[in-house]
């Protein structure tokens, strides 16, 4: 599972970048089925800053972690605003400082036109302090070629690589 991998890969860089700031992470995955979690504790010592993954693969799941009936309803699982719930979600009951989520369509079958095999919302939501206002979450769309063990792999490490960056800009 490191076709798809740096040298050295994200999870360790972030690992590093998480552990220097004393920040701690927590996902919500539905497409990767908690593959994101597996490649942060794949690292020696990530329980210094990683939490926890729910894997919330159905709509009830999800539901069920603090996704909002509406957000399911009227936009779809494979969506922005169910994306940005997820992430919040997770960051919040984990009392995480990031909270990552993907939720999106890893095939070989289930895409559409609009949704093609391969699409995916990555959410990474950052906690601020207290009375800052600095918490926010951002959402991307992006869509990855291959079969489903690929995309999923490109899938988590591209949410490493999104909660790496949001990370560098806070620091």
């Amino acid at each position: 599972m490191r076709e798809h991998a740096a040298d050295p890969p994200i999870e360790e860089t972030l690992g590093d970048a998480l552990r220097e700031a004393g920040h701690t992470i927590a996902t919500a995955e539905s497409c990767t089925g908690g593959l994101i979690g597996s490649l942060l504790t794949d690292v020696p010592g990530s329980s210094d800053y990683f939490d926890r993954s729910l894997v919330t693969y159905t709509y009830d799941a999800k539901l069920d972690s603090g996704v909002s009936r509406e957000a399911l309803d009227e936009h779809g699982a494979v969506s922005e605003p169910v994306a940005r719930e997820m992430a919040q979600a997770a960051r919040d009951r984990a009392g995480a400082t990031w909270g990552v989520a993907t939720t999106g369509i890893a095939g070989p079958s289930g895409g559409t036109e609009e949704k093609p095999v391969g699409t995916v919302y990555i959410g990474v939501a950052y906690a601020g302090d207290w009375g800052t206002g600095e918490s926010y979450t951002t959402v991307e769309r992006r869509e990855f070629d291959g079969d489903r063990l690929a995309i999923k792999e490109q899938i988590a490490r591209g949410a490493l690589r999104a909660a790496a960056s949001e990370l560098e800009t806070v620091r």
